[in-house]
């Protein structure tokens, strides 16, 4: 005769288990294909300005948005992509579409009147200039 060991809380730790494979999220490289794209960010900081690149292989221009929201610069955007491929014998036509979005607080010292974005080959470049130090002379107060 086979003897089981009884464990009370077997059928949590399975219910549980279940639970984490139903709302588990897909791994990176599979999320392109269910809900979106997290786009790729470099960020620096030069001299002048702050300088931010993102990774948007297949957007178009039209299909970026950037804006400015109480000093919190938010990227956004849509990324339809759709391959079609027509030879003698075969018809092959693959599509995924997806909605993205990275948001920065921005530094107290940005200048967000005059922040420029330009994309080109799939990069979207944002250049968020600094304001410009007024360096102001120690005044010395007479002590009565």
């Amino acid at each position: 005769m086979l003897l089981t060991k009884f464990d009370p809380m077997k059928e949590f730790r399975d219910l549980e288990k279940r639970m984490e494979s139903a709302f588990k999220f897909p791994e990176h490289g599979d999320i392109a294909n269910v809900s979106g794209f997290t786009p790729s960010v470099n960020t620096r900081e030069g001299e002048y300005a702050y300088h931010v690149e993102v990774d948007l292989p297949g957007v178009k221009k039209d299909d970026i948005n950037v804006d400015i929201k109480d000093n919190v610069l938010t990227i956004s955007g849509e990324r339809k992509t759709k391959k079609e491929v027509k030879e003698k014998d075969y018809y092959k036509m693959e599509s995924s579409y997806g909605k993205f979005q990275r948001s920065f607080t921005l530094p107290d010292n940005t200048d967000v009147e005059n922040i420029e974005a330009n994309s080109k080959d799939g990069v979207l470049e944002v250049v968020i200039p600094k304001l410009k130090k007024v360096n102001k002379e120690t005044k010395q107060i007479k002590v009565k």
